[in-house]
């Protein structure tokens, strides 16, 4: 885990947080920084349709799978990826921006130990990388400060990154903890900022996001990797999240 002042910068807690761990669908944030990145320049369309993919389709999750549409422009999959985790939108983006970019960008970044291996697939063959995306809970929490400070590529990218990220339904872990309505947290009512990513795979959880409140703000990141013998181990992980999110609480409210 890594825990650090949103302002300063300062450590407040770690943990490990120099060794790369898969991470599931939290390390498509830099695609969707590279999307940003492209849109911005004008090399992508935000309006070019993209068809969904009939190879490699992904059946097993995902909102995309069950809607009739068969196509939507690069705008909108960047919206289904960041707000559902939707993984065949996520696969499209990682097409269209470029697997070389994606890694270029990283490293700009200062994410050198983090990486995009792969697509989303149902099924991992011996010829396909272990996982979607390693990464450091340094990196990534350092990444998610620095999407709400304005400094990742500049303000524009950052800003439209972190209103994409704010859109995440997906706050069943440390944000468990906020209170937040996971359809409409983006204007808190209590004056709560909340931005995060999840990732989620088999024996895999992880978070990074910002979370700032009256009394200070920061930036964090964790990772838990199990064995998923049974609902009692898959608890254990997610309780994980959610001490850490009331820990979080209390020292930004």
């Amino acid at each position: 885990m890594h825990v650090a002042d949103l302002d300063t910068g300062r450590k407040i807690l770690a943990g490990d947080d120099h060794v790369p761990l898969p991470i599931a669908g939290l390390g498509f944030v830099p695609v969707l920084v590279e999307t940003a990145a492209a849109l911005d320049a004008g090399t992508l369309d935000p309006l070019r349709i993209v068809d969904r993919a009939t190879e490699g389709f992904v059946a097993g999750s995902g909102l995309w799978r069950n809607l009739r549409v068969p196509a939507l422009p690069l705008i909108d999959l960047a919206v289904l990826a960041a707000a559902t985790g939707d993984p065949n939108a996520a696969n499209a983006l990682l097409d269209a921006v470029g697997h070389e970019q994606v890694r270029a960008r990283m490293v700009s970044l200062g994410m050198p130990r983090s990486a995009v291996l792969d697509h989303f697939r149902d099924k991992r063959g011996p010829d396909d990388a272990p996982h979607v995306a390693v990464g450091t809970t340094r990196e990534f929490a350092h990444l998610f400060a620095a999407l709400v400070n304005a400094s990742v590529v500049d303000a524009a990218v950052s800003a439209q990154v972190s209103e994409w990220l704010s859109l995440n339904q997906d706050l069943s872990l440390v944000a468990a903890a906020t209170g937040l309505d996971p359809f409409a947290h983006d204007h808190d009512a209590h004056g709560l900022l909340f931005v995060n990513k999840t990732g989620r795979d088999r024996g895999v959880r992880a978070e990074a996001g910002v979370l700032a409140g009256p009394r200070a703000g920061i930036a964090y990141a964790l990772t838990v990797c199990f064995d998923d013998l049974s609902i009692s181990h898959r608890l254990r992980a997610h309780d994980a999240f959610r001490i850490l999110g009331t820990d979080l609480m209390e020292y930004t409210h």
